[in-house]
């Protein structure tokens, strides 16, 4: 496989995760795409699958652990929505340079069901047409599927979904209809994801926000409840939409090394969720289509680039660290920087949560934070999504050269509580927490540009003296157009 060097940074390390060897610096993006997919020559044991022979029939006739060959051009399935190929437990596809697996518009998935590792290496899979919200490969959400050096495009739905230990290893990801990778499964949710290496680009071209107003459904990547992510020297760009979202009861993600430019949307948009390092990665021009929007229609909301919402450090949950740290990174001529919200009316159990029937992982269940019994801690603190525990330091946040009005700000804030009329949670009383006593702090950076800076509320719009002054105190030892620091 080939590599593009897209930026003049310095290359760091390589890490090495099965036979796909990974450039893990936001410095060396990994322009699969344009190499396209790995293709491989014929095991000696491999069953060959020729252009016009069923790979699902041939899957079902041969034992669990078969390798297949797929040889030069195009394959396809049967002609009807419900063929797929069912593969079984340690199964391995592979396919020869020019081998396609084609959906010809007709076919929702390509691989099914729930066999335990299987490999899928060096396959063009495209043309699928997925349900909203269903991927085409590993569309049960299987169990340790390894996914490499494929191309995947020009479906529709999710090029694929994800399962417990899924490793998805340089691929392209690209012009899929809503997303690149939905990492969701139902029941007990994913653990030990790892997505490196990967081209992630243009994905979400049936623009589902517009479609389908509020529905959350769209970007490059989409997490729910995953618990322990890796997600490391990936390129991601050019997604309608965000570029990576984490939505509701994630934990423990890594987020390094990766190259994250031009989505419409946040480059990484982290909801509900807790325990997450970001660092050393390069965020650029992000956020413009969304933070131009907000500005033409009048709202003053900071948009931003890295977005936290209702997410915090949770000590009580096992992860690699119990706090979010936001550090080392470049953020480039991006709408905003960095966003911490924490919804006053947003709690389990209220009617103003979207993630409706969910509740925080340190609730058993709604019940738990009824209107009798939320008032009184440990449900007063328990039933909220915190955003807490967050260090943001050593980061260079450079804003765009035009940059006026709503955009280049950083923020932390809350709106005054007022839903539903029960809450504990009405007034300022989020505001002050979020802003003053929830260990959210910045520090030791670097701004190049104009920045300013929003605080406890959308209209607190401050300079950098009242920013670094009390009662904020925030941004100890950064420095603004070179003076500053310590």
């Amino acid at each position: 496989m080939t590599w593009a060097r897209t930026t003049a940074l310095t290359l760091s390390v390589i890490l090495t995760a099965g036979s796909f060897t990974a450039v893990a610096s936001a410095a060396e993006a990994p322009a699969v795409c344009a190499s396209g997919p790995a293709g491989s020559s014929k095991p000696d044991n491999a069953v060959v699958v020729d252009p016009g022979e069923h790979l699902s029939i041939k899957t079902s006739e041969n034992p669990p652990g078969t390798t297949f060959w797929l040889s030069p051009g195009t394959h396809t399935l049967a002609d009807d929505a419900y063929s797929q190929v069912i593969p079984k437990d340690g199964n391995v596809y592979l396919g020869a340079p020019g081998a396609v697996l084609d959906g010809q518009g007709v076919n929702r998935a390509a691989f099914t069901q729930l066999a335990k590792d299987v490999v899928i290496r060096g396959l063009t899979i495209r043309g699928f047409a997925a349900q909203q919200d269903q991927g085409v490969v590993n569309h049960d959400s299987g169990e340790h599927w390894v996914i490499e050096g494929n191309v995947i495009e020009d479906n529709r739905g999710a090029a694929m979904m994800a399962g417990p230990r899924q490793e998805v290893l340089g691929n392209c990801i690209r012009n899929n209809g809503q997303y690149g990778i939905n990492a969701y499964r139902s029941g007990n949710g994913i653990t030990g994801l790892v997505i490196e290496g990967n081209e992630i680009a243009g994905n979400n071209t049936e623009d589902w926000e517009k479609k389908q107003p509020g529905c959350g459904c769209s970007g490059g990547v989409k997490f729910w409840a995953v618990d322990g992510a890796d997600i490391r020297g990936n390129w991601v760009h050019h997604n309608h939409g965000a570029g990576l979202w984490a939505d509701t009861n994630n934990n423990d993600f890594v987020i390094e090394d990766n190259l994250i430019e031009d989505n419409e949307a946040e480059a990484l948009f982290y909801e509900i969720s807790y325990n997450l390092i970001v660092r050393s990665n390069v965020f650029r021009r992000n956020t413009l289509k969304m933070g131009s929007d907000f500005a033409a229609r009048g709202n003053n909301f900071p948009v931003a680039a890295v977005y936290l919402s209702e997410s915090g450090g949770e000590p009580r949950l096992t992860a690699r660290t119990d706090m979010i740290e936001i550090a080392e990174n470049v953020f480039e001529d991006n709408w905003g920087g960095l966003t911490l919200w924490e919804n006053a009316d947003r709690f389990c159990n209220s009617p103003a949560n979207t993630s409706t029937g969910t509740c925080t992982r340190v609730v058993s269940s709604p019940s738990d934070c009824s209107e009798s019994a939320i008032t009184q801690r440990p449900a007063y603190d328990d039933c909220r999504w915190k955003t807490q525990r967050v260090n943001v330091h050593d980061n260079t946040f450079q804003s765009a050269a035009d940059c006026s009005g709503y955009c280049g700000r950083m923020a932390v804030l809350s709106n005054f509580g007022t839903y539903p009329a029960w809450s504990p949670y009405r007034g300022a009383v989020v505001s002050d927490a979020v802003t003053f006593d929830q260990d959210n702090e910045w520090f030791s950076n670097t701004y190049i540009g104009h920045w300013s800076f929003v605080a406890h509320d959308a209209s607190r719009s401050l300079d950098v003296g009242a920013w670094q002054a009390a009662p904020y105190g925030q941004d100890v030892c950064s420095s603004f157009g070179g003076s500053g620091g310590c």
